[in-house]
């Protein structure tokens, strides 16, 4: 690999990251709030393939007294992973051989009054149902998205991957669910389930972590998220 093809491939992944920055592929890596240093990443590779070509077109000394080896074109591979491969966001599989990430959280804001349904995301009922009993959610109806998996006895669960940082950290937080449940449930279905708090709980089968139970009315398919790891309710 020479000097103007370094300069190319770095030209190509930095217009990849602006491309990925610039529409929603990012989300299948990182989590929402790193978009600027996507942009600032793709932006400075650009850069730096523009300097380096300008820097070679006035004829300075390069250094390059022998030619790399060929196994630097490996380079290139991740490159066209990003262009040519969108990666889904994961699901099921990862949920079910992981275990709830759910933690307590600093405090319980206050919930929105009102006779319509509440819409809540699955970490926020689920800190609730388990860390404060809830307290807050009897007598409401409750709005939850969340994609579906099964455990090894094909008990359903509602499932949300949360990101730290990016998808290599991601985990599940489950809510599982009772009543009025579909009678097939396909793992990675998205659903909006309608229904009611209830004190049930179990443990899941994989880390022994508290998972509640949601008693559900209605449950609906809906499309994937724009943004499958990232979920806003109303706390």
């Amino acid at each position: 690999m020479n000097r103007l093809a370094q300069t190319a491939l770095l030209f190509l992944l930095g217009a990849t990251l602006l491309h990925a920055g610039t529409t929603d592929l990012y989300l299948r890596y990182v989590k929402e709030g790193l978009r600027p240093l996507v942009l600032l990443a793709g932006a400075v590779l650009i850069a730096t393939a523009a300097a380096t070509l300008w820097y070679d077109h006035r004829g300075a000394p390069t250094h390059d007294h022998h030619r790399e080896p060929r196994v630097s074109w490996l380079l290139t591979l991740p490159v066209l992973a990003l262009i040519l491969v969108a990666p889904p966001a994961l699901g099921s599989y990862s949920a079910a051989h992981t275990g709830t990430a759910l933690t307590k959280p600093f405090g319980f804001p206050a919930l929105p009054t009102g006779d319509a349904p509440l819409r809540l995301a699955v970490a926020d009922y689920a800190g609730r149902a388990i860390y404060d009993d809830g307290r807050a959610l009897h007598d409401r109806e409750l709005k939850i998205t969340g994609f579906v998996t099964l455990d090894r006895t094909g008990a359903p669960y509602l499932v949300r991957m949360g990101l730290n940082c990016c998808a290599a950290d991601a985990q599940p937080v489950k809510i599982a669910l009772t009543g009025n449940t579909p009678p097939v449930l396909s793992p990675d279905t998205w659903l909006e389930v309608t229904g009611t708090y209830t004190p049930r709980r179990t443990k899941d089968p994989v880390n022994n972590g508290p998972i509640p139970y949601l008693e559900v009315t209605t449950a609906r398919p809906v499309p994937t998220p724009r943004d499958p790891y990232d979920e806003t309710g109303n706390s």
